[in-house]
């Protein structure tokens, strides 16, 4: 027990403390190559510790760390992509004066996020929580320019706003708890039967959602992964996210049910992705593309815990866990071929491109990919009916944003002919293409139930295949529309908004001028007669 408590441990303090070895200049200049290293101990705990490894320290710390299958599942994902990510990261910004600073917000993200996934006390999961949201804000303003800047208020206005909901929530789910720090599992298990459940659960659902990036509280994500570096991108679109998908799982009473609740996510998932594919449709930079489909996917893992919660499924959390793991490698691998994308001479850019291709269409389902393995996974869940049609429509939109991002590629710069990326961002990049692909597979038997063989059955194929075809169908129908894209800015609703900016002060003002004009005595009295001769008219009516 105590070589698995170090290890756990381990996993959370190393890049704690690798960023508070950067307060010393040397080692400040050496973090950026360094970066690989950080989540190698997360790693080595997602693969050799088994199911149920716990680590509980005693005051002062107070901290519980618990490694269950969903857990265990996205920590040893995000592990590896921290890592290549961190390889990745240290050739594409050699040259960059400020990488030294950017490695410190990136070890600081990494703790928090790796901590989430393995963290088993109320307390310390909001710090966790915070930590990750606080310091991903340095990895989206790192390039200094003005849309860096906007995306990062509106970034860190979001996150804040989610914090203050999740620090809401999390004191109203320990008021009755006889230790100020309970574990998670024991306040979960105590809510169906709270008196608060519902306020509880509406702002726990709110935080979440706005680190998933639910609609409408979307709006962070297509502005903050243009306006990173790539690598950033990467790790935001596919880690970062996952942060809402953890809390979700470790807070939602699954295995007690909540119909309402879970319909309330259910159809909160389903519209925003379908809003994802349309509002991506839209676009025509490829990282913009992305984020929307990032929307869009986290949509689908909504829908999937809104099932669970709804049917008293707690098989729900592993297989949101396993989608999300899946979607993680996807999209992250998914950014870091844009980035070498861009350096590829003619020849390695259409083998690179086809690589790409598959990795976009993994997310649409495509058959043997990770995308296939992920839907017919989550498949029973959803049952035959009508939510199981809606999730096959949702796939098909997937299939066509991903066609258009492919043909925004297509249609861009392929250097000079005898160019090539560096192999320091083409081996990292490869190591995420390839765990994309294999790691899926190897869960699969123990997420689903089912041997890998029934995946080759003509029905199983054919429920994949249709989906796709139909997104295809529908490229076809809209290619022209499309290659119009970029009447939607970046960060729709919100850019609305501030476009409403003028209206809105107006309106402030004559709620001002309202406001000043019924505190006057005379005005009131006025009020205060009528509204009591209406009453006294109800009650002679009603008597």
């Amino acid at each position: 027990m105590r070589a698995q408590g170090l290890l756990l441990a381990a996993a959370l303090l190393v890049p704690l403390l690798m960023a508070a070895c950067c307060l010393l200049r040397p080692a400040r200049a050496r973090a950026p190559s360094l970066l690989v290293f950080a989540s190698l101990p997360a790693l080595l705990a997602a693969l050799i510790l088994p199911e149920g490894s716990y680590a509980i320290f005693p005051p002062p710390f107070r901290l519980t760390l618990v490694l269950d299958a969903p857990g265990a599942i996205l920590l040893g994902g995000a592990a590896l992509l921290w890592s290549a990510a961190g390889a990745y990261a240290a050739t594409y910004m050699a040259r960059d004066p400020e990488a030294p600073a950017f490695a410190i917000w990136w070890l600081l993200t990494l703790a928090g996020c790796l901590g989430l996934f393995i963290v088993g006390d109320v307390v310390n999961f909001y710090l966790l929580f915070t930590l990750a949201s606080l310091a991903a804000y340095g990895l989206v303003t790192h390039e200094q320019t003005i849309p860096a800047h906007r995306a990062g208020r509106v970034y860190v206005v979001l996150a804040l706003l989610g914090e203050a909901f999740l620090l809401l929530a999390l004191v109203m789910l320990a008021a009755g708890h006889p230790d100020a720090n309970p574990p998670i599992r024991e306040v979960v298990a105590a809510l169906p039967a709270s008196p608060m459940r519902g306020g509880i659960l509406a702002l726990l659902i709110l935080s979440f959602a706005l680190k998933m990036g639910l609609f409408p509280l979307h709006v962070w994500l297509p502005l903050a992964h243009p306006a990173a570096p790539m690598p950033a991108s990467a790790v935001l679109s596919g880690i970062v996210v996952k942060a809402g998908v953890i809390g979700l799982i470790r807070f939602l009473p699954l295995e007690a049910g909540l119909p309402f609740w879970g319909t309330v996510l259910i159809l909160a998932g389903l519209f925003t992705a379908y809003y994802g594919v349309a509002l991506g449709m839209t676009q025509r930079r490829a990282k913009t593309i992305l984020a929307y489909s990032t929307v869009s996917q986290m949509g689908l893992l909504a829908v999937i815990l809104g099932a669970g919660l709804e049917n008293a499924d707690a098989g729900a959390a592993s297989l949101a866990a396993y989608y999300a793991v899946h979607h993680m490698l996807v999209k992250g691998a998914l950014f870091l071929a844009i980035g070498i994308l861009a350096m590829a001479g003619a020849a390695q850019w259409r083998i690179l491109l086809v690589l790409t291709g598959i990795l976009a269409l993994s997310l649409g389902g495509m058959p043997l990919t990770s995308g296939a393995l992920a839907k017919l996974a989550a498949k029973p869940l959803f049952g035959y009916g009508l939510l199981g049609d809606a999730m096959a429509v949702a796939g098909a939109g997937s299939t066509l944003l991903m066609l258009h991002l492919l043909l925004t590629l297509a249609r861009g710069a392929r250097g000079e002919p005898a160019s090539s990326a560096p192999r320091g961002l083409l081996f990292p990049w490869l190591a995420v293409v390839v765990a994309s692909l294999a790691v899926p597979w190897a869960l699969y038997p123990a997420i689903s139930g089912e041997t890998v063989a029934n995946l080759l059955a003509p029905a199983a194929l054919w429920k994949l295949l249709w989906p796709m075809l139909l997104g295809g169908a529908a490229l076809l129908l809209l290619h022209r529309w499309a290659r119009g894209a970029g009447r939607v800015p970046e960060g729709d609703i919100i850019v609305l908004a501030e476009r409403g900016g003028p209206a809105l002060d107006r309106a402030g003002a004559a709620v001002a001028w309202a406001d000043a004009q019924l505190r006057r005595w005379e005005v009131a009295g006025v009020l205060l007669v009528g509204l009591t001769v209406l009453l006294g008219g109800a009650l002679l009516l009603g008597a």
